[in-house]
């Protein structure tokens, strides 16, 4: 690995947007945010309610399919927190920074991850987007197998044991690996101590909420609540993972290492409208609710967006299969003659 160049600049390429656009664009709303927030809230709360219908109110031979069905849906939206979390932490969602604090932190605690070392990262990611050593945390190529997608289908482990270890060892104080001692040097002695603490309140807070539940019989609050995040997650894998794969590394132009995606208003809403992954790094500043806007303004200067998810991984299927034989080879999207 070639050792950060930290004197550097990257001469981005973004596509143009009128001068008077953007400020309206860049524009937060507290009442947008809310629709967004409480939404994708709401629809949790509905499946886990659902859910605990589903199995203390149904009888017969359909109770138990039922309930699982319903608890494999309430999985598969709440995987989605993921990236409520990541713009909660741009800071992007609310106008009112109260608003953002607040939310940021339930969800959090909800998705479990630590807005710490996430925002270290990511603002890494954003500055040095696939130009590795300086961004480590998207690297190409990105390894996708059809065992990894069935490793999250429907009920996760390992990834239980990742995330739960890791803020185990967060809330021990430890650091691992190079990526994590250059978000956290040692004289970044009060960003370890936010890091360690939120760990350590983390794990309080969802022990709390596991002892509680079986204290009063309880058994289904954890399972709703605490591995939610860990089953179901399948939809979610197939969103995120468009965003990145296949494309270039190394390059100052967005429409090279950013993936755009057209999917349905549903898909959209749940997904933050991250589908829009090339406009979201022009101008990370946009709120995700003005993304489909940006759009429309920088489209005809972008690569083809496939067409929902089928489209997008018949394209990304063909990359992978071609990097099997040339390990290599990235794709190059077409680009709009100027």
């Amino acid at each position: 690995m070639p050792p950060r160049q930290t004197d550097r600049r990257i001469q981005w390429r973004r596509s143009p947007v009128p001068r008077d656009a953007l400020p309206v664009l860049n524009q937060r709303s507290d009442a947008k945010g809310l629709i967004q927030t409480l939404g994708h809230l709401g629809l949790l709360l509905i499946t886990g309610v659902a859910a605990w219908a589903a199995l203390y109110r149904l009888s017969g031979p359909a109770r138990i399919p039922v309930f699982v069905a319903v608890v494999y849906l309430h999985g598969a939206l709440w995987a989605f927190l993921l990236n409520g979390f990541h713009e909660l932490c741009h800071r992007s969602v609310f106008k009112t920074k109260a608003l953002n604090t607040f939310f940021l932190n339930v969800v959090s605690f909800l998705s479990w991850y630590n807005p710490v070392i996430f925002w270290a990262s990511h603002q890494e990611h954003h500055k040095w987007t696939l130009h590795p050593p300086d961004d480590l945390e998207v690297v190409l190529p990105a390894r996708l197998t059809v065992v990894s997608f069935l490793k999250v289908l429907i009920v996760s482990p390992w990834e239980l044991w990742k995330r739960f270890s890791e803020f185990v060892r967060f809330s021990m104080g430890r650091l691992e690996g190079q990526w994590e001692n250059h978000l956290f040097p040692p004289e970044a002695v009060e960003e370890r101590r936010a890091l360690f603490r939120y760990a350590r309140l983390h794990l309080l807070g969802h022990a709390l909420i596991v002892v509680v539940s079986l204290a009063l019989g309880w058994w289904l609050v954890p399972v709703l609540v605490t591995l939610a995040p860990f089953y179901g997650n399948g939809l979610q894998w197939l969103l995120n993972n468009t965003q990145h794969t296949g494309l270039i590394d190394n390059t100052p132009d967005y429409r090279l290492c950013c993936r755009t995606i057209l999917i349905n208003p549903f898909f959209r809403f749940i997904y933050w409208n991250m589908n829009y992954h090339t406009e979201h790094h022009m101008y990370a500043a946009v709120p995700c609710y003005n993304l489909p806007k940006l759009h429309e303004y920088v489209k005809a200067d972008l690569p083809p967006s496939p067409r929902g998810l089928v489209g997008a991984w018949r394209e990304i299927a063909g990359i992978l299969r071609r990097q099997e034989v040339e390990p290599g080879y990235q794709h190059r999207q077409e680009i709009p003659v100027a």
